[in-house]
């Protein structure tokens, strides 16, 4: 496997956004190695370096993506949390995998 930006590594593998991950970066939760990890774009080898969030070692999740097609009923909003508790489309869809809403425009 090819070397990842540490912060793309960390989104990918379901920790949070990227910018996210930046900011966890540089807060000093993420090790690589073991070793506090602070400079922003640090390359990774996933498969010979050793990650950890918060002294808990990040495993990515594999890269396999599943589409799903959804015809959003009404009182559904495209969205992963909705800061008025509105239903979402992700309370329609139970599958174990982070899955990131889109919407056609």
């Amino acid at each position: 496997m090819e070397e990842v930006r540490l912060q793309k590594y960390l989104a990918t593998a379901g920790i949070a956004s990227r910018r996210k991950c930046e900011e966890y970066i540089l807060d000093g939760l993420v090790k690589v190695n073991g070793k506090v990890v602070f400079e922003l774009g640090t390359k990774i080898n996933p498969e010979k370096d050793t990650i950890t969030f918060k002294d808990k070692e990040v495993k990515n999740r594999d890269n396999k993506h599943v589409y799903i097609l959804l015809n959003k009923p009404i009182g559904y909003v495209t969205t992963a949390k909705d800061q008025f508790g509105r239903d979402t489309v992700l309370d329609l869809v139970k599958i174990n995998k982070r899955i990131v809403p889109v919407r056609k425009t």
